[in-house]
């Protein structure tokens, strides 16, 4: 199954990684050109440490097509990082979005509540005519030796869809090199769903060499949206988000990472 009821928990050994919303706007020239201290000191309480990236842009072809094209250097983008004195939490601010990251997702009101602050913000000192596109992305990397499951195949604790090779019977899940999904699908009202799923190694496995599974669900929705939209919408992204994980694993899974009701 895609999605499977709407039932939230709070999991004690939950297997995030990575909690993403990211809002795209109409381009604000003066975010790329000038420092962005009015937007800094109104954020800067709760993210007091500041570092600027500056993002190579493909070149411009002039010309296309014709006997001389040339490629016409571009101005990098400026991507201005806010981040909580922890390090767990990153506000990414450029010319065409702003984005809320965290490495320590605890529950999705909490979450809201960082994003609508530095929302607010975000519209007071910038004053974007409206948002081109919201988005919501959840990362996860399920570890059977955390959960104590090592003695179990990915088959016992995902559901088939999303195992491609694996959820054969007859094949060897530790003699499978690479086995991922990628799927992208339509929603109803507009919203979109990029699915990326399959066994893998963080960072290469430099620090840690055992493969976690990998789930990672990417909604979004594309339309002109006011502010006072944004809201609603990501509700609804959220509850997207909570089913495709519900419906993605088995119980064995929902049992080992410790799961407890969240009230409505």
């Amino acid at each position: 199954m895609l999605f499977a009821d709407y039932h939230r928990y709070q999991y004690a050994r939950s297997p995030l990684i990575e909690v993403i919303c990211q809002l795209r706007f109409p381009t604000i020239l003066s975010i790329n050109t000038a420092e962005p201290a009015a937007f800094q000191e109104a954020i800067r309480q709760d993210f007091p440490r500041y570092a600027l990236r500056k993002e190579p842009v493909p070149p411009k072809i002039v010309g296309a097509g014709g006997p001389a094209p040339k490629a016409e250097p571009q101005p990098p983008i400026s991507n201005h990082n806010f981040i909580s004195e922890d390090g767990l939490w990153k506000l990414n601010l450029t010319k065409d979005f702003i984005a809320l990251s965290t490495l320590r997702y605890t529950s999705w009101e909490d979450f809201a509540l960082r994003l609508d602050k530095s929302l607010a913000q975000f519209i007071q000192v910038y004053q974007p005519a409206f948002f081109q596109r919201v988005g919501l992305r959840y990362l996860n990397a399920i570890s059977k030796k955390r959960l104590g499951l090592t003695e179990l195949l990915w088959d016992d604790l995902i559901r088939s869809p999303y195992l491609g090779i694996l959820g054969e019977p007859d094949v060897d899940e530790t003699q499978v090199g690479r086995s991922s999904l990628d799927t992208e699908v339509a929603l109803e009202g507009g919203i979109r769903l990029k699915i990326h799923a399959g066994p893998g190694l963080l960072n290469g496995g430099k620090q840690d060499p055992e493969p976690k599974f990998i789930l990672d669900g990417d909604l979004s929705r594309s339309e002109q949206l006011g502010a006072d939209k944004v809201p609603d919408t990501l509700e609804e992204l959220h509850r997207y988000a909570v089913r495709f994980f519900q419906g993605a694993i088995l119980p064995e899974l929902h049992e080992a990472m410790g799961p407890t009701p969240v009230a409505e």
